[in-house]
């Protein structure tokens, strides 16, 4: 079918469902939902034999739904109407939700429903329901939806009524927390249904903030009161417990609002911390396990955000294994990211932006040098979440690289504001898809799935698998190969005769010194776009056009205009 994605914002699920329902033979274009007259002239361009909304803030215009199916992805069961719809469902600790995928009408959410799929929730953010369980039923129940609508059978239901009903917005009001009585699974649901946005609004040392990344603490104090804190999060009692914070969304005196790591915004804010504490349980930290003579490291950081802070633990974290008594080393990142490169937010927040830039490129840069650099060590990166810009090349300077199926990839820089990249990608890339095929991907600005990027060669396997089992297969694999020494000794040896041949040929510090010397023009020259694209991004500036890398539809008529 010739579909037109009508979506707020090509975020994860739109993301997902375009790698999918491409790979499915549709013929695909992508349009912001920046106002009615542009939606408009987007369906006269594409002709499509449906609209596909899946991430929507507005009703679709009246016309356009009459002229076309217009198919909206609700993130609930049916009956379920209103926006905030998983907000509620975490928040009221709902043991099961769904997704429905309904057809747009006067009244929002209460039209035909064409597929609808369940999903238990599991005891967790919002954020990552959103990731995995939502997109997974979404998947599925689009492609339900879209062989119905093809074979002519007409939708399940006339009408999307039922026991749940229409549900407000969730209003601060109803997300606020009453530290004196509430206890930890209370702090816990409310601050994970508002992650991660809008966060909980809440009131510490006087400051303003609102509440994200909250994980089981132990503890016990004054109830909202702080009463520890790692390098990055803070422990604050609860009324039968205690939670560690990991960010906050906090409002700089120039009037921007930032998600930060829990300490660091409280010092911007002025805030008195308490002393620090065992950080069992806390989020964001970087930990290394030993299975056996492997040497697993998690950096589980939220939304794979990479300060110079968080690599300089990693960097240690490799060297120290790489010097240790493990016979390889596994990458596993966390659950819910590999990594996304370098942490935008913290630049934002900094007096200096070109220079915490720079600090953050080369901090990241010593990371993948600390994997290039363990020669008599096998290490394997393990992509259990998803992955995008100096992330992805980081998972490169692995000897191995697996991705879980269903992690989305985006290997590319050009969409911040057309960032060179470095990671030694230009050393990396190569290697795995040759020059040509190494230009080619880093001329494209959309995302892979595992499959797409094991056929290209950009990892060596996609494994199935929930992230728990991904790693666990993941972690059998490298076991394999370490008790088979022999087998292990030869590609050890391998690993060395290429390094030293590479080495020979151009040295490790001049592709680093030739990226940084291009990013370096990124950060300090006169062409701001990197730092314009970085300021939209983090501050969510509304889009104000659709990039002609998405919306197809318009390449041919931008073209006739030149």
């Amino acid at each position: 079918m010739r579909l037109l994605f009508l979506t707020h914002a090509f975020n994860s699920l739109a993301q997902r469902l375009w790698i999918e329902l491409a790979g499915d033979g549709h013929d695909i274009s992508i349009e912001y939902d920046i106002n009615d007259a542009v939606t408009r002239e987007a369906v006269a361009l594409w002709r499509p034999d449906a609209v596909l909304a899946p991430f929507l803030k507005r009703a679709i215009p009246e016309d356009v739904w009459r002229a076309v199916p217009c198919l909206v992805v609700h993130p609930g069961p049916p009956g379920d109407r209103g926006p905030a719809a998983l907000d509620h469902a975490v928040q009221a600790g709902r043991g099961e939700w769904g997704v429905t995928v309904l057809e747009a009408v006067a009244e929002m959410d209460a039209g035909p429903v064409w597929a609808h799929r369940a999903f238990p929730i599991r005891p967790a953010a919002k954020s990552s329901l959103y990731r995995r369980e939502v997109t997974e039923a979404a998947v599925a129940a689009v492609r339900g939806a879209l062989a119905r609508l093809a074979a002519g059978r007409g939708p399940l239901m006339q009408a999307n009524r039922g026991a749940e009903g229409a549900k407000p917005a969730l209003a601060q009001a109803d997300r606020a927390i009453d530290w004196a009585r509430a206890g930890t699974a209370s702090v816990l649901a409310r601050i994970r249904a508002a992650d991660g946005r809008p966060g909980v609004g809440d009131v510490i040392a006087g400051q303003r903030v609102r509440l994200h990344d909250a994980h089981p603490g132990r503890g016990r104090g004054v109830p909202g009161q702080l009463i520890g804190r790692t390098d990055e999060a803070v422990l604050r009692a609860t009324a039968d417990g205690a939670v560690w914070i990991g960010h906050l969304g906090v409002e700089l005196p120039e009037g921007r609002r930032l998600k930060l790591p829990a300490v660091p915004a409280l010092r911007l804010l002025g805030v008195g911390l308490p002393a620090e504490v065992a950080p069992e349980g806390a989020p964001n930290r970087v930990s290394t396990e030993m299975a056996g003579e492997v040497a697993v490291i998690r950096f589980p950081f939220l939304n794979g955000a990479m300060s110079v802070a968080r690599s300089r633990a990693l960097e240690a974290a490799i060297r120290a294994a790489a010097a240790g008594p493990a016979r390889a080393i596994l990458l596993a990142g966390g659950p819910e990211f590999w990594s996304n490169g370098i942490d935008l937010a913290t630049i934002e927040a900094s007096d200096r932006p070109a220079e915490e830039s720079w600090a953050a490129i080369e901090a990241i840069d010593d990371v993948c040098l600390a994997m290039l650099e363990a020669r008599d060590r096998w290490v394997v990166a393990a992509m259990a979440g998803n992955a995008g810009a100096g992330g992805v090349f980081m998972a490169l300077a692995a000897d191995r690289v697996l991705a879980r199926d269903g992690v989305v990839l985006s290997p590319h820089y050009k969409n911040m504001g057309n960032l060179f990249g470095s990671e030694y990608w230009t050393y990396l890339l190569p290697r795995r898809l040759g020059s040509e095929g190494a230009a080619r991907l880093m001329a494209s600005r959309m995302p892979l799935s595992a499959a797409q990027a094991e056929g290209l060669g950009l990892v060596d396997a996609a494994l199935p698998g929930d992230p728990a089992g991904f790693e666990a297969a993941a972690v059998a694999e490298v076991q394999a190969l370490v008790t088979d020494g022999r087998r292990l000794q030869g590609l050890l040896a391998a690993k060395a005769a290429w390094r030293r041949a590479d080495e020979a040929h151009r040295p490790l510090a001049a592709y680093r010194a030739d990226e940084l010397a291009r990013m370096r023009l990124n950060f300090f020259g006169f062409d701001t776009s990197y730092h314009v694209a970085r300021h939209d991004f983090i501050l969510s500036v509304p889009k104000s056009r659709t990039p002609l890398h998405l919306a197809r539809h318009r390449r041919t008529h931008a073209a006739a205009a030149v």
